[in-house]
């Protein structure tokens, strides 16, 4: 009987664990729209970007866009922190970032979106002509400037 109560207990126990892990999981869910407005003095409107266009829709996996890299890796995983963009990347130039050095470049903002927005979306056109993936500037920057 005393075993049997143990047994139960540790089912009990175990079960709890699962049902916290996964509040603790359900509390970390992307929100589904984000505006992206990170410069102190934006060119161009912030991008609404839609979590549920990319991720569920296109099948983006979060970390091709989330990083944290270690020893020349991404070990960042879902359901981790998610910090501002502008927090490693610190170059805020908006103008001539190209002309800045390769290791400076990495951090630069402007370069850092433009390099995961602007590349996967030329990759899909290139797979696929009729898909409807945005290629002008003015269908992301679709605001004002704030």
């Amino acid at each position: 009987m005393r075993r049997r109560k143990m047994v139960s207990c540790g089912v009990l126990v175990t079960l709890a664990v699962f049902i916290a892990a996964f509040a603790v999981m359900a509390q970390q869910k992307a929100p589904e729209n984000v505006t992206i407005k990170e410069f102190p003095n934006p060119t161009k409107g912030p991008v609404e970007f839609s979590h549920q266009k990319h991720n569920v829709d296109y099948k983006v996996a979060c970390n091709q866009c989330h990083h944290k890299y270690q020893d020349g890796k991404n070990v960042w995983k879902e359901g981790e922190p998610v910090e501002k963009c502008s927090k490693c990347h610190t170059d805020m130039t908006v103008e001539g970032e190209k002309k800045l050095p390769p290791d400076q470049q990495k951090l630069n903002l402007k370069l850092a979106f433009h390099g995961e927005c602007q590349g996967c979306h030329q990759k899909m056109k290139k797979e696929d002509p009729n898909t409807k993936a945005a290629l002008t500037c003015s269908t992301c920057h679709a605001g004002e400037k704030k």
